[in-house]
């Protein structure tokens, strides 16, 4: 994108010079940004796996009989832990790809290394990016809406765990009447059987170790899916920045 005008510069300079002007010449907000992605979908495709597979074991064994009523769920369950894998190597790929964009396009380089000629192809390179960036943050913004569901659903029902052991403590039956329905929160269809979890064995099941792991993996991948969001508007940020340096600061620039 800019030719090196003096690539004897850093020969001419003492160590601690040319230490500066290379720190200089990092765009830290890409990095941050590739840091940041790189760490929430690692706890997002992380979490949700597991997540996802003690999900399937708690509905099947306690809130759906007839497998018929479950298969739907389990597919989805299956499908979307191979989705989570492409999840994974995609950012990965496309994190690198963005923070190449960010040190060839960072205005700190240019003012390193002197003069540089933008060209057509950097200008729509870095235009490029910025679309899908902002296309993929939206989606993005959709993931993490429906990751909130999941956690919404297991605090209610912990919820419900903690007010059947206070009404087991002060009466005798009503703590019976206090329910769990997957099928409102669409884990099963409106006809599965039961559907319906209530009382002492709603209590029982809060008590199981995989129903607290499964929440606490739920609420990783609601981070990680929170964090990775951050960090897609830090590249759109970024790359929007990137892009006007090349086309309002070149030297001598095409318009794209």
């Amino acid at each position: 994108m800019f030719p090196v005008k003096q690539p004897w510069l850093c020969k001419a300079l003492g160590c601690y010079d040319c230490c500066i002007r290379c720190l200089g010449a990092v765009p830290y907000a890409s990095l941050l940004a590739t840091l940041l992605c790189y760490i929430g979908v690692a706890l997002f495709c992380g979490g949700g796996h597991e997540a996802l597979s003690g999900t399937r074991t708690l509905v099947e064994l306690h809130f759906a009989r007839d497998i018929q009523d479950f298969t739907v769920l389990a597919d989805f369950i299956k499908y979307f832990q191979y989705v989570i894998y492409g999840l994974a190597s995609f950012f990965f790929l496309y994190g690198l790809l963005l923070l190449a964009e960010g040190f060839y396009t960072t205005s700190a380089v240019k003012q390193t290394f002197g003069e540089f000629r933008s060209t057509r192809f950097g200008r729509c390179l870095s235009l490029t990016f910025i679309i899908l960036t902002c296309v993929l943050a939206v989606i993005w913004l959709v993931v993490f809406g429906f990751t909130a569901i999941p956690v919404f659903f297991f605090f209610n029902t912990a919820s419900s765990c903690h007010k059947i052991n206070i009404l087991a403590e002060t009466t005798v039956f009503q703590h019976a009447r206090v329910c769990m329905d997957a099928r409102m929160y669409g884990f099963l269809p409106l006809n599965a059987s039961p559907g319906t979890v209530c009382g002492t064995t709603l209590a029982n099941i809060c008590k199981a170790q995989e129903f607290y792991m499964t929440y606490d993996l739920y609420i990783v991948a609601f981070v990680g899916a929170g964090i990775t969001l951050l960090a897609l508007f830090l590249y759109v940020v970024a790359t929007t920045y990137n892009y006007a340096v090349l086309r309002f600061l070149g030297r001598k620039g095409i318009r794209c």
